[in-house]
Formats: structure tokens, sequence, C-alpha cells
């Protein structure tokens, strides 16, 4: 077979994948203290960003769509969704704002993969809430890893590529009560299915992309379901597939057992792509330093890392997925107004006449310069004199956490539009505080 000499340079994952499955087997997440609190708060924030996802008429009126007689019923979301569907409304509706979580060794979002599974399965399964994060956990510390060793390739986008595998460990760890057979047939399958998702899309601000990690979640959901069925799997599928889909020149190993990867990943403080941050950050910290006015300006160099330079190129976008996108809006953004929110995404926001003036001075320069491997060197010229901000850091960085606190207000500004200040309040002290023995459909529907 052609992929074989590739395979090979994978070959190594199929046994290292199944050491982790009996480590995450054995393990009990949520008997960690510290590892069940950032469960929980990855449960909270993705579940507050899906919230608000739901508000925007192209996903409230796919939601519409997928509704049946019976279903999940979980506050913001319809009632009469099955497991699968709610797996895919909600991870799409959590990544609409691109304001949900990310690892930024996986160069993605195993949260967005991991966490609506759970939930759904939790939700259908009547399952607690322990049971549940211990499921979401699985699910984040397998698709962490894979994204860390399997690196995309050029025109692809990362989102519903690992994530499948991610999904379909979290469910399967749900069903089979975490044993590493049941998690390890789940995986085989769902390596069968990766997508190679585009990243075309994007730059045409089609949001065709917010469909990757959904399907790839509903599909995984549906994996595990199969699996508890009967339906047989192959054996070291995972080479096999990673051969075929990722980028063969940028394999490493995958992180050994014993590492927590959730306590790694990070929390938006910004509704935009991680790579948008550091700029966006550098755009705040010199209104703090200076002033706010910004019509004397007359050029904006903005120096970051070539990661960022290469997904986030995008330049004057007029819809919300190629601002999300965009390290120059997102810098304009952040200069005008002082925020970077979901709401610098309306059309209005979008046409503002000073963001574009702005977005259309800046000039971006990858540089490897920054000690931390992210951040953002940012010159300002303005009635004729240079000022300079440089950060290597921003809120939820893995030295930098978003404080719990923090992460509160996050969800109760996210939720509470739709479901009302006093019950967004009280959704998040339930998910932070309640007992570990509590159903998780009491936990979230407050009963």
């Amino acid at each position: 077979m052609s992929s074989q000499p590739q395979a090979s340079n994978f070959a190594q994952h199929d046994a290292q994948l199944s050491a982790v499955l009996d480590w995450l087997a054995e393990a009990l997440p949520s008997a960690d203290q510290i590892v069940s609190e950032r469960a929980r708060l990855l449960l909270l924030d993705t579940l507050g960003c899906a919230i608000a996802g739901l508000a925007h008429d192209e996903v409230s009126a796919y939601v519409l769509q997928l509704v049946v007689q019976q279903g999940i019923t979980c506050p913001g979301f319809p009632t009469g969704l099955t497991p699968s569907h709610f797996g895919q409304v909600m991870t799409m509706a959590a990544c609409w704002d691109e304001a949900c979580e990310g690892l930024a060794s996986a160069h993605g979002r195993p949260g967005l993969h991991a966490v609506p599974a759970a939930v759904s399965m939790g939700l259908d399964r009547g399952a607690s809430l322990a049971t549940t994060l211990d499921a979401l956990v699985v699910g984040y510390e397998v698709g962490g890893r894979l994204g860390a060793a399997w690196r995309i390739r050029d025109g692809m986008h990362v989102d519903g590529t690992w994530g499948v595998v991610a999904a379909a460990a979290a469910a399967s760890a749900l069903l089979n009560n975490r044993a590493p057979v049941g998690m390890a047939a789940a995986v085989e399958v769902a390596a069968c299915m990766i997508p190679a998702s585009l990243y075309y899309p994007v730059r045409q601000g089609a949001t065709t992309r917010n469909l990757y990690a959904a399907h790839a979640v509903s599909r995984g959901i549906e994996i595990a379901l199969a699996m508890a069925a009967g339906i047989t799997a192959p054996r070291q599928a995972i080479s096999e597939a990673a051969a075929l889909t990722f980028d063969p020149a940028q394999v490493v190993a995958l992180t050994s057992p014993g590492t927590w990867l959730v306590l790694q990943g990070y929390f938006k403080p910004f509704a935009a792509v991680r790579h948008v941050h550091y700029g966006a950050q550098a755009a705040l910290s010199w209104r703090e330093a200076l002033d706010t006015q910004t019509q004397s300006i007359t050029a904006i160099r903005l120096q970051t890392y070539p990661e960022a330079v290469i997904y986030c190129g995008n330049r004057a976008p007029v819809n919300a997925i190629q601002a999300q996108f965009s390290l120059t809006y997102g810098l304009a953004h952040a200069l005008v107004r002082g925020s970077l929110g979901p709401m610098a995404y309306d059309l209005d926001t979008l046409a503002d006449d000073e963001i574009r003036r702005l977005e259309s001075l800046v000039v971006v320069e990858g540089t490897d310069r920054f000690s931390t491997g992210r951040g953002a060197h940012l010159t300002i010229t303005r009635d004729g004199a240079e000022t300079s901000i440089e950060i290597d850091r921003v809120d939820g960085d893995p030295d930098q956490p978003m404080a719990t606190a923090d992460v509160i207000a996050k969800f109760e500004r996210f939720a509470a539009p739709r479901l009302g200040a006093a019950n967004a309040a009280a959704l998040a002290n339930r998910i932070v505080y309640a007992p570990l023995d509590q159903s998780l459909g009491d936990v979230l529907n407050g009963a």
C-alpha cells in the first residue's frame, strides 16, 4: 500500500495510545480535586459559549430542523434533541463566537469535542456529574495528545479531524465506565473516519467551518453507540489513519500517561481565534498605557509568531468568521472599542469607519522573538511619535490562567441574555460547586 512508508512514521502511536487508554481506565479524574475543578470549569465555559451561540439566526434555524418529540433537556436549548443531535448542536453553537477553550500544544480544541460528547451521553443516560466529568477528561486527554502529535497538512483546518477520536473516546468512556476495551474499540473505529477539514471556507467567510467539530462530535457519539451494540473494530487503525490525513514530517510521540493535559488548556478572555488574542491584548495594553484616542494614528506594525500569521491573515473581513480569524481586525477593534467580545462581529461593527481605517494600516510580520513561543510586539505611530508594547502571555495561558471567578463571570455574561441573570448565576454555581454524586441532569436543570 502507498500509505505504508508514511504509516511507519506514526507506528509508535498505536502502542502509545493504548497505554494512555489503560491509564485513563485506572485513573479517576473526578477524585483528583485539581483535575475535577478544571473539568467543571471546562464544562461551564463550553456550555456558556454554546448558550450564547444558540442566539444566532443560523444556529437556531438549524436546531429547529433537528428537534423531535422527546429528547434531552438543558437550559438554553430547545427540548427534543437526540444525543447525537444535542452533541452536534452544542458543539456548533459553542464555537460560533470563537470564544471557547483550547490547548496550545494540540493546536486545537479538545474540549470542544469532548465536552458535548460527554454531556449529551451523560444527560441521555442519567449519569452523575462525576461520571460525566471523568468521560469529559478522557476525551480531552485523548484529543489533546493526538492534536500535539498529528499536525494538519497545508490547507486544512484542525477542527473535526482528530476531534472525532476525542468525541468517540468521551462517549465510550461514559457508556462503558471507562473500560479500556470499549474505549479502544471506539478510538480505532473513529480513526477510520477522520475527516480532512478544509481551511478554505474561512477565507470566504463561509460558516461551514462551524460544522466541522459538530459533525465530529455526533459521529463520535454514534461510533460509541455502535461499539456498545457489538459492531466490531479493526486493530491498529490509528497509524494508518494518521498517515493518510496528517503531515508525516511533523510527527512526535504522544504525551505519556500520568500527565493531565486538561490542566494545560486555556480559556479565552476574547471572542476570537487564540492567535488573535496576543495582538488584541497588546492593543488593550497600549490603550491602558497611553489613552483611547486613535484618530491621529498613522501607522501600525504587529510582530507576532509565524503560526498566527499563517492561520489568521484575513484582511478587511466582511463577515464574522473572517473577522474571528483576522489578526488585523482583532487588533483594530481592540484599539477602537477597548474590547473583543461577540459583539465585535455585528455587521455594523464590521463596517465601523475607524476600525476599518486602522485595520488597513496594520503591517503584520512573523517573528520567533518571544520566549514563550507566542506573543505580540505592537508599534504604533501617532502624531509622528512611535510607541511600542510587547506581551508574551495573555489570560488563559498555562502560566497566567483565568481565575475561577473570571470564568464564572464570562459564563454569566454569555448566558444571561438567554437565561436571565439570576438563572445564569444559579446554573454556574451548581456546575462549579454541586456534589459530584448528583446527576448531571439535576445539576444542569436545577431539579
